[in-house]
């Protein structure tokens, strides 16, 4: 994939924020660039975003992929799992992210039982993130069941980003966020999932909480790009949650994630100082209020001397 200074993606009118004239952007990432990527090898960059102030931050520094994970219900809405998540709120937010992206991919998961329930809703679901949010593709969970699913999908000219392993969506199924592929099996399967879904016509694959052997064994299987998250070092890309890069998770990071900064400690601090500020009398000083032309006369209450 070449960086090239061209103008960027067309926006509809309303739907993106408008860049000054003087300020180029590279060339916006395609489905195709991401297919290349892998021949190239290239490493793919994907983080997750949820509004538009991040994805915009998040695209400005270059990344390939803006991934609107339905971990909102997580990391944003207060849900405990992904279950809860709806079509409209997966919708809300891939508008706001898709408005904010210049350069990079959006992809917008399909939330649970926006899929599963026939090919009709899904074809339908799949295209309203397409056509009402914005986004360049969507995410489904599962493996090679997902084959035929997926062909109807690129049917309907909707690229599809596969994902496998450790599935949030069959978090019950699995007992638990489990670590997938340990017996040897299991691994196998993981491989012959990946084969029938590019097969099928998936552009890319995540490969989320499997052994690195296993990620390892997947990447080399296939000829399309698989994106890492708790699957090792020899995949195609990574990628995170967002609230685990920058520290704003409630809780320990898991094993395969970085916080690259600690942002939940930097606002708990900032509001903490403004509480005292306001108590103490700091907040507002003379530079932060508006001053009059002269002075006003004070009326007196009724009853008051």
């Amino acid at each position: 994939m070449k960086d090239l200074d061209v103008p960027c993606r067309p926006a509809p009118a309303g739907q993106r924020d408008p860049l000054p004239p003087s300020d180029p952007v590279k060339k916006p990432i395609t489905v195709p660039d991401l297919r290349a990527a892998k021949a190239s090898g290239r490493k793919i960059v994907m983080l997750t975003a949820y509004d538009h102030p991040t994805a915009r931050l998040l695209d400005a520094a270059g990344l390939d992929v803006l991934l609107v994970g339905d971990s909102v219900g997580n990391n944003v809405l207060g849900y405990d799992t992904t279950l809860p998540v709806t079509m409209e709120e997966m919708l809300h937010h891939t508008r706001a992210v898709s408005r904010a992206a210049r350069r990079s991919l959006v992809v917008a998961d399909m939330p649970y039982l926006s899929y599963q329930t026939g090919t009709r809703d899904a074809i339908r679901n799949a295209g309203r993130f397409l056509k009402e949010g914005g986004a360049a593709a969507v995410k489904i969970e599962g493996g090679r069941k997902r084959a035929r699913l997926m062909r109807s999908l690129l049917d309907a000219e909707i690229p599809v980003m596969a994902h496998i392993g450790l599935t949030p969506q069959s978090v019950h199924l699995m007992g638990g966020y489990r670590v997938q592929g340990k017996r040897l099996d299991e691994a196998r399967a993981l491989v012959e999932d990946a084969r029938a879904l590019e097969e099928a016509g998936a552009f890319a694959l995540v490969l989320e909480g499997m052994p690195e052997p296993v990620g390892r064994a997947v990447t080399e299987a296939v000829g399309i790009p698989t994106i890492g998250i708790g699957a090792g070092r020899f995949c195609d890309g990574q990628v995170l949650v967002f609230h685990d890069l920058v520290g704003l998770g409630p809780g320990p990071l898991p094993k395969f994630a970085r916080a690259y900064a600690r942002i939940g400690e930097a606002i708990a601090s900032a509001a903490q100082r403004f509480i005292e500020d306001v108590r103490g009398g700091a907040f507002p000083s003379d530079a932060e209020v508006y001053a009059s032309p002269s002075a006003l006369p004070v009326q007196a209450r009724s009853g008051e001397r």
